[in-house]
């Protein structure tokens, strides 16, 4: 009777102990998902950050040449910094697609700095303004405004 007194104790010990271990276990996936997830999380509002400096132009109607260079700048500087030469599916690459006044289309991130300050001297010169009505009626010129798109990398989910 008392061996058996022993074994039950040793039995309740041995279950005890594998409640604490599956306890523990438990705690420790549930933890780790919850982690996971926030990591996720931080990931994805570092991504929606990033693409918030170019998503935030796309629905403007008003985009002057200045906010074109803006946005080539900020596109040479994550291409520098990633120390891409060529946009891929799966690199961060940034392409400033741009057609100008003229109708011609240029790729702003690969031209020089020296290309960008002519462009923006001649966009700006007297004779390129654009003569324009504000909602009283009163006429005045002004810089030729452009629209802009945003493309989304379905694999970076980057700008």
């Amino acid at each position: 009777m008392e061996n058996a007194s022993k074994a039950l104790i040793m039995a309740a010990g041995v279950l005890i102990g594998i409640m604490i271990l599956s306890l523990a276990v438990y705690l420790f996936a549930t933890f780790g998902a919850t982690s996971a997830e926030m990591h996720g999380q931080i990931e994805q509002d570092r991504i929606n950050q990033f693409n918030a400096q170019f998503t935030s132009y796309e629905s403007k109607q008003d985009i002057t040449i200045y906010d074109i260079i803006t946005l080539v700048n900020l596109a040479k500087d994550n291409n520098e910094s990633y120390a891409l030469t060529e946009a891929t599916d799966t690199n961060y690459y940034i392409t400033v697609n741009a057609t100008l006044r003229s109708g011609n289309q240029f790729n702003l991130e690969k031209k020089n700095s020296q290309y960008l300050q002519d462009l923006i001297r001649n966009e700006t010169a007297t004779e390129n303004l654009v003569d324009y009505v504000d909602e009283n009626g009163v006429s005045y010129k002004g810089l030729y405004t452009y629209n802009c798109t945003v493309t989304i990398n379905d694999n970076t989910r980057k700008s």
